[in-house]
């Protein structure tokens, strides 16, 4: 599977990842789907794909991009994926659960009651130096240390956990703006926003990116 490109929006790193596991006869349970865009890409990889997520809009979206694109074994439910128990979402035991930009202490806690021996999680999520030029961290941002901890609360053996970072640099305030301004309204509700707008006044010129990217295994 080596020549398979990797999807846009996906990390290389990531997608790397989840190409060295034997995906062939695998059942994968992608949590926090949205759209599908991570489940329809291991689709043709593998022998089964579950996504799920909270938003039936992106459910509805994620099934119209299935039919639309001919994939048949994948399918899409709407569920909290931090309150359903995932053994009650697969006719069989998934070998691999994967997670894009949704993490959470429950993911990890379900994650490692429904995989088998030797089944993986892969997660990317948000790292608490995401959007750090607002002030403020997510309540799902996780650090280094908080991640590894807690997948060793749950048994699981720690293959792969690193930071991707990208910050972008600006000449001047209104281009530091201009990038954000797809955030505008998301900042404005949580009172990032403000924070970012007194960054920039105070001479700031960045925007982080930081993301956290696992791959554990069930021993």
């Amino acid at each position: 599977m080596g020549g398979v490109g990797t999807p846009p929006g996906i990390s290389p790193t990531f997608w790397s990842l989840l190409l060295s596991e034997p995906l062939r006869d695998t059942t994968v349970l992608d949590v926090g789907t949205g759209t599908g865009r991570l489940a329809l890409a291991l689709a043709p990889l593998c022998k089964y794909v579950l996504g799920v997520d909270r938003e039936r809009d992106a459910i509805d979206e994620a099934r119209r991009r299935a039919d639309g694109e001919g994939v048949s074994n994948a399918s899409f439910v709407v569920a909290d994926a931090d309150a359903v128990d995932y053994r009650s979402l697969l006719p069989e035991v998934p070998r691999l659960v994967t997670a894009h930009l949704f993490l959470s202490d429950a993911l990890i806690e379900r994650s490692a009651r429904v995989l088998p021996t030797g089944g993986v999680l892969a997660v990317v999520g948000f790292h608490v130096d995401q959007w750090k030029e607002t002030g403020r961290v997510s309540r799902f941002a996780y650090d280094e240390d908080r991640m590894r901890q807690l997948l060793d609360t749950h048994g699981f053996v720690v293959e792969h956990l690193a930071v991707e970072r990208e910050v972008q640099r600006f000449g001047s305030v209104e281009e530091a703006l201009a990038a954000a301004i797809g955030l505008q309204e998301r900042w404005k509700s949580d009172g990032r926003w403000v924070r970012y707008i007194k960054f920039l006044e105070d001479g700031g010129r960045t925007l982080t990116r930081s993301h956290l990217i696992v791959k554990a295994r069930r021993p």
